[in-house]
């Protein structure tokens, strides 16, 4: 089964709910945002905490989520969405309290923010989304930009002496006290979607448990910046993304 097909299957689930809206969502065909939108918006609906979550969105790909899932939203200035989650979360510690950021917006300009969030323990849930690239804004090199990956800013790939190694933020952040639960996974076959579900729904229970930072990458596509078809770009993710950035869980507590 592609990636289409798992996209119809989940669109046919959801809409049998009211949790998603009606509105199309702006995503390219392909892309990992809808299918990673609709599993959030399951796991929330499967909890019975409409009422009880807030999201925060920052600027990416991203920014429009509050379009599609029918729940409280804040938005963020650029990278700064776990600062924005903690400052709600303190104030409404009753809350679900998310993020939901792009590689670009959380592992480079938001870096310190989630660090120090994360270091700090702050009782949120943060969805990370790693496609390798600026998706938005034109397909930019990203910290998660692989090496020899070409990119816009990378015409010849990207080279280790001139743009740096790519950065396992992921594995960064497990090292930190603050973290409770960090795992990796991805949404390309509907056994890993079915895995990535499950994280979320752990990570937002943990919430209720006040245990910290739950962190969940889910290593995606970027089909219109990676300029592949859907199918190829599922397949090149496969081919060179999971052996830099490895599936599964690396802390549970």
């Amino acid at each position: 089964m592609e990636l289409t097909d798992i996209i119809k299957e989940e669109n046919l689930v959801l809409k049998k709910s009211g949790l998603l809206t009606d509105n199309v969502m702006h995503y390219c065909p392909g892309c990992t945002h809808g299918v990673v939108h609709k599993l959030i918006a399951e796991v929330i609906e499967e909890l019975g905490i409409q009422d009880q979550t807030i999201g925060v969105s920052p600027v990416g790909c991203s920014v429009f989520a509050y379009n599609y899932i029918d729940i409280d939203w804040a938005e963020a200035a650029h990278g700064r969405a776990p600062a924005v989650a903690t400052a709600i979360n303190r104030l409404h510690p009753e809350k679900y309290v998310f993020t939901y950021q792009g590689d670009g917006d959380l592992a480079s300009i938001g870096c310190a923010e989630i660090m120090h969030a994360c270091n700090r323990g702050e009782n949120i849930v943060v969805i990370f989304i790693n496609n390798a690239i600026y998706g938005m804004t034109g397909g930019q090199m990203a910290p998660t930009t692989l090496l020899g990956q070409v990119t816009a800013t990378t015409p010849y790939g990207r080279d280790a002496k001139l743009n740096g190694f790519p950065m396992k933020i992921t594995e960064l952040l497990a090292q930190l006290d603050g973290t409770c639960y960090v795992t990796r996974q991805s949404a390309d076959t509907p056994a890993a979607v079915r895995k990535t579900k499950n994280a979320i729904k752990k990570a937002f229970q943990n919430t209720r448990l006040q245990k910290g930072v739950s962190f969940v990458e889910v290593v995606g596509t970027c089909n219109s910046g990676w300029k592949m078809t859907p199918v190829d770009a599922n397949k090149w993710m496969r081919d060179n993304m999971f052996a830099k950035y490895p599936l599964g869980d690396m802390k549970d507590i």
